[in-house]
């Protein structure tokens, strides 16, 4: 069984990280402690949200987050049989892209249709996880990471595929350019098993518009 990043799983991973990464200690004291937080327990509306968040600006992807879910107010958790049944047309009346519309409505369908085993995924490692969500169309393995990280909790994710991971390392590390993928991997190789708490912190890089640490 893979098991959650727990709050004495990220103490330990900040002293870790701090001792066998200069840079990163510097970052981890600039913006001292930070945690998951618990707002994406749902499976579904989690990856319900990864897709509506795909390629776009965080605060215009949550504003259309927030008019999909006041389309469902009376839900506490959205009921994927509810969103299968809306009808397009409405679903890109908040925002939505037509192709991001239909991939939350095929999610829906495999979801209602059990093709998903949801309930398994607490015993599956990521790669397993992987296969089977990237079965759902729009789902890539950035959508993945995501709810890995958010979601499952898993403590050594690296979403390689995520502009702002990239951003962020070329300020860390002082690069010339923004890193490739088999870069992005070599830098992060030194932050197992904490990788998922080090891309925590390499976003709050993006997420401030930081260019420079001094």
């Amino acid at each position: 069984m893979n098991s959650e990043f727990t709050a004495m799983d990220i103490k330990a991973g900040i002293q870790y990280l701090s001792k066998i990464d200069p840079d990163m200690k510097q970052l981890i004291d600039y913006f001292g402690t930070i945690s998951l937080n618990d707002d994406d327990s749902d499976y579904y509306e989690s990856l319900v949200k990864s897709i509506i968040y795909q390629q776009l600006n965080g605060k215009v992807a949550n504003a259309i987050y927030q008019r999909f879910r006041n389309l469902y107010p009376h839900n506490s958790i959205i009921d994927p049989q509810n969103v299968y049944q809306t009808p397009l047309k409405t679903l890109r009346s908040i925002g939505l892209s037509e192709r991001k519309a239909t991939y939350i409505q095929g999610l829906s369908h495999k979801w209602i249709s059990d093709e998903i085993e949801w309930n398994r995924f607490a015993c599956m490692s990521n790669e397993e996880i992987g296969l089977v969500l990237k079965t759902v169309k729009g789902i890539g393995q950035w959508t993945v990471d995501m709810f890995l990280i958010f979601s499952l909790k898993r403590p050594d994710v690296f979403p390689t595929g995520d502009l702002g991971i990239r951003k962020a390392l070329h300020v860390l590390c002082h690069l010339d350019d923004r890193p490739v993928i088999d870069e992005m991997l070599e830098i992060a190789e030194k932050w197992r098993p904490f990788r998922s708490l080090a891309t925590l912190y390499l976003w709050k890089i993006a997420d401030n518009n930081i260019s420079k640490l001094d």
